[in-house]
């Protein structure tokens, strides 16, 4: 796409007024119930959609389908965020009133960093072809550690900081207790942090993290940088609503690892692919409707199997349960 100055201009500051919104609307600190979440999060997905349908009557419809498959894949894969997000709420004991603030500034700032990631990614694939490769194998590296870890039944049970984020903290100094929703106290006549600022910067820059894999994965399926930004703004907009809406259903989702995995060793194999008929070599290309596809198809077969294997599990427990109480009451 040949995207104007203007046109930038226009979109980052659409999105900041969508931004401006959202904290207008969540400015009082409340409890967030499952009715609004899930309102903000079909407006979210809304908003998506109708700008995958401007991309297509204005530009076609292979920027609309690389959009529409970026922010596919991105939403998925930031489903994976939030089992770390509900581990940092834990860690540092956020008020459920507070939570909504902490992920909308949260996000904010992962938004932030990754429009620097997303830069300097199009800056380097402009110039240097074979850093394809180089994607394409890490995707791919990416999936295989992600079966592994999930055959293994690893689970993070606890939330370690960063050294970034340990080093901020040690150079300002932390509050012992939050006090409502301010960033910065005064405490024993010095200026220190509070747990709301100290939270807040852990889930913005543990998604730096998460975007060592996503960024690589969306430049696999488009390398236009106006829609790889984009499609990541509107995925990550909405995750705030998302993670008080499926908050409960995460432990349920017991194959995602799997499905996640399969579809980022996917977009690495159609990167290698890309990069080997770049370099010559006549290799057959997967287009943008198959990915597309191939993408939607994974995530429901494997949101089906997850719902499958979590109710049998309770079934199990239950009747496990019922026969322990059984034979306690026989033994009796």
């Amino acid at each position: 796409m040949d995207v104007s100055m203007t046109l930038w201009a226009l979109t980052i500051g659409g999105l900041a007024a969508l931004i401006a919104v959202d904290f207008f609307v969540g400015r009082k600190p409340h409890d967030v119930s499952i009715k609004e979440a899930g309102i903000w999060t079909a407006v979210w997905i809304a908003l998506a959609c109708l700008f995958g349908l401007g991309l297509l009557f204005f530009s076609g419809g292979e920027p609309a389908g690389e959009f529409f498959a970026g922010f596919i894949t991105e939403k998925s894969l930031s489903v994976d965020n939030l089992f770390v997000f509900v581990l940092i709420m834990a860690k540092f004991a956020v008020p459920s009133q507070y939570q909504q603030r902490v992920l909308l500034v949260g996000v904010l700032i992962a938004l932030v960093l990754r429009a620097v990631f997303i830069a300097a990614g199009a800056a380097i694939l402009a110039s240097f072809s074979w850093v394809f490769y180089l994607f394409g194998a890490f995707l791919i590296w990416t999936a295989w550690k992600l079966i592994q870890e999930a055959r293994a039944g690893e689970e993070d049970e606890e939330y370690e900081e960063n050294k970034l984020l340990k080093a901020v903290e040690r150079r300002f100094g932390v509050a012992d207790r939050y006090h409502g929703t301010k960033l910065w106290i005064q405490q024993n006549g010095k200026r220190v942090m509070t747990p709301m600022l100290v939270v807040m910067l852990a889930i913005g820059t543990t998604d730096v993290l998460f975007a060592l894999d996503s960024i690589p994965a969306i430049f696999g399926l488009t390398q236009d940088p106006y829609i790889v930004f984009t499609a990541n703004a509107f995925a990550l907009m909405g995750l705030r609503q998302l993670y008080f809406l499926i908050g409960g259903l995460l432990q349920k989702l017991v194959h995602l690892s799997y499905g996640l995995s399969v579809i980022l060793g996917f977009i690495g194999v159609k990167l290698v692919l890309h990069a080997l008929h770049e370099s010559g070599v006549h290799v057959p290309e997967i287009s943008i409707p198959v990915s597309l596809g191939v993408i939607c198809a994974v995530l429901v077969i494997t949101t089906i199997t997850s719902l499958m294997a979590s109710k049998k599990a309770e079934t199990k427990e239950v009747r496990e349960q019922g026969e322990g109480t059984t034979k306690k009451g026989a033994d009796v």
